[in-house]
Order: C-alpha cells, then structure tokens, then sequence
C-alpha cells in the first residue's frame, strides 16, 4: 500500500491510497465516520476507462482535529475491527 498526500490543511486532508479497492476504502471511510472528530469522509475512484484516476483518492475533513491523527485513529479502528472478526470466526469453526 502506497500512500501519497495530495493536499494538507489544518482540518482538511486529501490522500491516494494505491493499491487499494473499494472492499478497503469502504471499510476504512466507515471507520473515519465513527470517530467524533471527523465531519466528513469520503473517497473517489474512477476506472482506467473513464480517462479519471485508477488509485482511490481519500478526503477527510475535521471539526478541529489533526486530519493525519484522525486517520490513524481510523486506521487503528479498521486493525481492531478485523482482530474482533478473526476471533469470532475461529470460534465459530
């Protein structure tokens, strides 16, 4: 996964996340929508027919927060999320 900031603001963040799908972004936007910080969340991407971009494009914006701090809190949220997950699935084996 490669990351690159397109544009940074102090509430603002715009970010391409190469390498990913829909299946992470989504996941990843749902978790950045649950923190309290967080106003908006959203990503953008277009397929390689349409002539747009082929890497997912995040915009995050806050109600004060560092934008970078939110989305490693998210990050964080996705991590355990997933942990929770794996351990209900290897008990429901």
């Amino acid at each position: 996964m490669d990351l690159r900031v397109i544009e940074q603001q102090d509430t603002e963040l715009t970010i391409e996340i190469a390498g990913e799908d829909h299946t992470f972004m989504n996941v990843l936007k749902g978790a950045l929508l649950e923190l309290d910080d967080v106003a908006a969340a959203t990503y953008d991407q277009n397929p390689e027919q349409s002539g747009g971009q082929t890497e997912p494009v995040l915009t995050l914006k806050t109600e004060g927060a560092d934008p970078l701090d939110c989305l490693e809190q998210g990050a964080t949220l996705v991590d355990e999320q997933m942990n929770e997950f794996r351990t209900a699935f290897e008990t429901a084996r």
